[in-house]
């Protein structure tokens, strides 16, 4: 919703400006869609040159992820805290052998598919099934544990940042392939030297909209895009880390309910569950 209200203040605001200041709209809508293909095919293929397939694709999604906004909402981090008090619970009631079912086939599990938008998640049922394995290893030091997790999720952050900083790399270029489809058409207008002023006019002004859209879509919409993308991460991190701090609670020996408020408090702001709720909604849940 943010990116659609965005993109009409900039169209609207830039050129309804530029027509309210006597701008003729004519030279840039005739120049537009040559320098918009050799603008647009230079940045497109430089992002091809730049990047396997595999960021190609995730920027792709990273676009359509910037129109939805975040993966996570308050309901989920409610979700996530009641899934993880019934394993906290389990754990603390029969041991890490009836952890077993849970983990290693989180899709049969019971817990599990109480939660199905987590379960859909990997890398949440991955790093809370790591986590219980190293648990069944003996792997009892709360400081270690909470820097292997730390590495994990380090690990992942990094992976989901690079959709974001390709698409930043292109905006950083666009504004010198700009200037490349503007010489170009300062060449074309010399080659024409000898037309009227009228016309060399409305050359050297076309060749300007190249200068003109390599900037405004640097800066009016491929950085601001790659910039959300990268806010959207970091705000869907916040998930991982409740996690890590949860299970670090679990390795220390506190009572399933201080671990899940240990979580709770690492939620953002916006995003948090009152302690109340988070205690109702414990109350509810069946006993495994």
């Amino acid at each position: 919703m943010t990116l659609l209200l965005g993109l009409v203040m900039v169209f609207g605001l830039v050129f309804g400006g530029f027509m309210l200041s006597g701008g003729n709209m004519d030279i840039v809508l005739h120049a537009l869609p040559y320098e918009g293909m050799m603008i647009g095919g230079a940045s497109l293929g430089a992002f091809v040159i730049a990047n396997s397939f595999t960021v190609i694709k995730s920027s792709a999604k990273g676009v359509v992820r910037v129109m939805k906004g975040p993966r996570w909402k308050s309901a989920d981090y409610n979700d996530l805290l009641s899934l993880m008090f019934e394993l906290a619970r389990l754990y603390k009631n029969k041991g890490i052998v009836a952890m077993d079912e849970h983990i290693e086939n989180p899709e049969n599990s019971a817990i599990f598919q109480r939660y199905p938008k987590l379960m859909k998640d990997h890398f949440i049922t991955d790093l809370i099934g790591d986590s219980f394995r190293i648990m069944a290893m003996q792997f009892d030091d709360r400081f270690q544990m909470e820097d292997v997790i730390n590495r994990k999720i380090k690990k992942h952050h990094h992976e989901t940042l690079v959709s974001a900083r390709a698409i930043q790399s292109m905006a950083d270029g666009l504004p010198a392939i700009g200037i490349v489809a503007a010489v170009l058409g300062v060449i074309k207008t010399m080659s024409s030297i000898d037309k009227p002023p009228e016309i060399l006019g409305a050359m050297i002004g076309g060749a300007l909209v190249g200068t003109f859209l390599g900037v405004f879509l640097a800066y009016c919409m491929v950085q601001p895009i790659a910039g959300r993308l990268e806010q959207i991460e970091e705000e869907d991190g916040a998930m991982y880390t409740v996690i890590r701090d949860i299970i670090v609670a679990i390795v220390a020996g506190h009572p399933p309910g201080v671990c899940i408020e240990l979580g709770r408090g690492n939620i953002p702001t916006t995003k948090q569950p009152g302690f109340s709720a988070v205690e109702s909604a414990q109350r509810e849940l069946p006993v495994t």
